[in-house]
């Protein structure tokens, strides 16, 4: 099986206030759906521009890079036989979170 990380921009998630419970619901019900069919390894929101930039010496600045328009606003990690199958659960999640979602396979794990 392969992982694959399922994500979006902070800003794509445009709707009411008022939608928010069913947009709720909908997004957990995908997650619960993912974890009945054994692929769910974990995911999550992310804080709006609450990232910090840790550079190699150590430096601590306020994030993200000032060059960078989008920002991470959450994301899905999925273990799946095949990248069409990860393309499958990304349309749900985008259908449930009314928002694209952007897929990448994740690097194996050399030492496993």
């Amino acid at each position: 099986m392969t992982r694959y990380l399922i994500s979006f921009d902070d800003g794509a998630m445009t709707f009411a206030e008022e939608d928010l419970p069913a947009l709720d619901e909908a997004a957990h019900e995908v997650v619960r759906k993912a974890q009945d069919a054994g692929v769910w390894v974990f995911g999550g929101g992310l804080q709006t521009q609450q990232a910090s930039v840790v550079a190699t010496d150590g430096t601590v600045t306020s994030g993200p890079y000032p060059e960078t328009k989008a920002v991470l606003g959450g994301f899905s990690v999925i273990d799946v036989p095949s990248r069409e199958d990860a393309l499958e659960w990304a349309a749900k999640i985008a259908a449930a979170c009314r928002c694209a979602q952007e897929v990448r396979e994740i690097m194996p794990d050399p030492t496993v």
